[in-house]
């Protein structure tokens, strides 16, 4: 569901529900940091951080961020330490910091299971924020967006406290690049071991599921079965991609896992995407999973992360039927087709993406080149486009791209304001199936609670 969306309240309620509630790993250093300028209202984050166990870590990120009152309004957040192949320690602080307190406000005031979902492609930041989660107590992780075939033994190595490292995928790279989280060396050691959570793999085909199963090394604890309605980012169609009418990937049967084969591999799976109505859950059931992951429903509920006016403009679109999700091939500087609910007011809107400055300031979804043997730059086919070529990249791959990192900040209220006053504008998505919404609506006119959402799936 993006950044923050799936937040700590929200995952709080669902997992107090007796359900996994799952938080949104992505950039969690960046929302950290700008929640800590913005005053920490409420003192959650400061509350969380006054139990993490290694106190001058926490002193550390609090003096660099924390604004007693918050900052002003028109006055930009101060920069994050961007992702790189040899991180600070700062930046790395900051990383588990994060991710720790996410985890411990969702996991606050009661005995429900709580996990964190990460992106593959973001590898610079998993070991950092995946040491944090854990070190929260987080009993499960979820990875996406790519093959994550090493996190089974980097959860195993981070739970002893052990040195840990994942191979960096590095474009033009002759030799093997790894990015890593000595945690002694960051903590001062004497921790006691922690209680490794269960890893779930998010995969789109039974090929992959195969694959990472025939492998102690590589084997998950389960399997996410996403299909092409899923919000967020989608699996490319296999084979050439072809466009509609519309500008939308075609996607047809070659893309749909076959459940009769992943269920074959042994593990626990739930599936994902279309799977938001009561009926989908029996459906699901009956085809040996274990449950499904939702999204849309929870991203629309009164905990949601999205910034109201933006909830509200979609409750307002689902009730008379304007509103639209488009699976947009080039808005993510990845590759991936990404969906994208057609809203006004933000870069869904042609003309307001093309009046937006190109600019990577936080460069989460920037990409390792090699620009020699050993020496390594980053890229972001959303940066500005003389830039992007200059590190070797194509003028094809930056047409229609948007900057997901700015936008996805900016839909949870925490988007950047410029000196020179221009402020970021949102860019929301949302999973194509609105079938369980439109019902809920026509139950809840005003709205629904996470709890309602659940009651709703689980009859």
């Amino acid at each position: 569901m993006g950044v923050a969306v799936s937040s700590w309240q929200l995952a709080k309620a669902v997992a107090r529900t007796g359900q996994l509630g799952v938080v949104s790993g992505t950039a969690l250093d960046v929302v950290v940091a700008r929640r800590l300028q913005d005053g920490d209202l409420d003192g959650d984050i400061r509350r969380a951080l006054a139990d993490f166990p290694i106190p001058s870590i926490a002193h550390h990120v609090l003096r660099k961020y924390f604004i007693e009152g918050g900052k002003a309004p028109d006055k930009p957040y101060a920069p994050v330490p961007k992702l790189g192949l040899k991180a600070t320690v700062k930046s790395l602080e900051l990383s588990v910091i994060a991710n720790y307190a996410e985890v411990w406000l969702a996991k606050e005031g009661h005995d429900g299971l709580v996990g964190i979902n990460f992106l593959e492609k973001i590898q610079m930041a998993t070991p950092s924020a995946a040491y944090g989660a854990m070190l929260a107590g987080v009993d499960y992780v979820l990875m996406g967006a790519g093959i994550p075939s090493e996190i089974p033994r980097m959860l195993t190595e981070l739970a002893r406290h052990d040195y840990s490292e994942i191979g960096l995928h590095v474009i033009g790279g002759t030799e093997n690049y790894a990015v890593g989280l000595d945690p002694v060396e960051l903590t001062g050691g004497g921790l006691a071991p922690l209680r490794r959570p269960h890893f779930l793999a998010i995969v789109s085909s039974h090929v992959l599921s195969a694959y990472l199963a025939k492998d102690e090394a590589t084997r998950p604890d389960g399997f996410v079965v996403e299909g092409p309605p899923a919000g967020g980012h989608n699996a490319p169609p296999r084979g050439r991609m072809v466009l509609d009418d519309d500008g939308q990937p075609i996607f047809g049967p070659r893309d749909d896992a076959d459940l009769v084969k992943v269920a074959d591999v042994g593990l626990p799976f739930w599936l994902a995407g279309g799977y938001g109505t009561p009926d989908k859950v029996a459906e699901a059931l009956s085809a040996g999973a274990a449950g499904v992951q939702v999204g849309t429903l929870f991203s629309l509920s009164e905990e949601s992360g999205v910034e109201n006016s933006l909830r509200l403009d979609m409750l307002s679109g689902l009730a008379d039927g304007t509103l639209e999700v488009r699976t947009d091939p080039r808005a993510s500087p990845t590759g991936f087709p990404f969906k994208v609910a057609t809203l006004a007011g933000t870069q869904s809107d042609q003309a307001m993406y093309e009046a937006r400055p190109r600019l990577c300031d936080v460069g989460h979804l920037r990409v390792a080149f090699e620009k020699e043997p050993g020496t390594v730059g980053y890229r972001c086919p959303s940066e500005p486009v003389h830039m992007f070529l200059k590190k070797g990249g194509t003028l094809e791959e930056t047409v229609g791209r948007k900057c997901l990192c700015n936008a996805l900040l900016t839909n949870v209220s925490l988007g950047q304001t410029r000196k020179d006053g221009y402020r970021e504008e949102a860019l929301v998505t949302l999973g194509a199936d609105l079938a369980g919404v439109t019902d809920l609506l026509a139950t809840y006119p005003d709205g629904w609670t996470a709890t309602e959402a659940v009651a709703f799936l689980v009859g």
